[in-house]
């Protein structure tokens, strides 16, 4: 596993360790790596979290409705949404990924080809399991979400 391609979230419960695809999605990896860098996604929140389903997060006003500013072109791909399955949230537009992005609790096959997954959870799943869940019937609105503690990779790290 290349330290170059790891990233690290760190969650109120523990790490959770993520191997990027850069042979996948290398446009969606290159400005992840970006926005970690530059602290983007420290103390963001998870704001639409589903049970069974995923956990979103990536929007910096903790809305759903916010990101970077800058769009990412869809790089579908054949990895498929699975357990642990990092992916690029986005809007109807294929083209409107940007910061925000989700993690599968669980298989979720109807998603794949759909859009941009960008990472694998390796390790820490159980912190992935451990967010707070949201209300379902208000599409997974979370009230007083969990927090990215802080995102790192793992060759900027000491």
């Amino acid at each position: 596993m290349s330290n170059d391609n790891t990233l690290y979230l760190d969650l109120k419960s523990g790490r959770v360790t993520i191997q990027l695809l850069p042979e996948k999605a290398p446009g969606h990896v290159a400005r992840i790596k970006e926005l970690v860098q530059e602290g983007f996604y420290n103390g963001l929140k998870f704001h639409r979290v589903i049970p069974g389903f995923m956990a979103q997060t990536g929007c910096p006003q903790g809305t759903g409705t916010g990101g970077s500013g800058k769009k990412l072109k869809a790089e579908f791909n054949d990895v498929p949404h699975k357990r642990g399955t990092v992916s690029m949230a986005r809007a109807m537009d294929p083209n409107s990924g940007d910061s925000q992005f989700f993690i599968c609790f669980d298989d979720a096959p109807h998603l794949d080809g759909q859009y941009t997954a960008w990472g694998q959870v390796t390790d820490g799943m159980e912190h992935v399991d451990a967010i707070k869940k949201g209300d379902a019937r208000a599409n997974g609105s979370v009230n007083d979400p969990d927090t990215i503690v802080k995102a790192t990779l793992a060759g900027d790290t000491v």
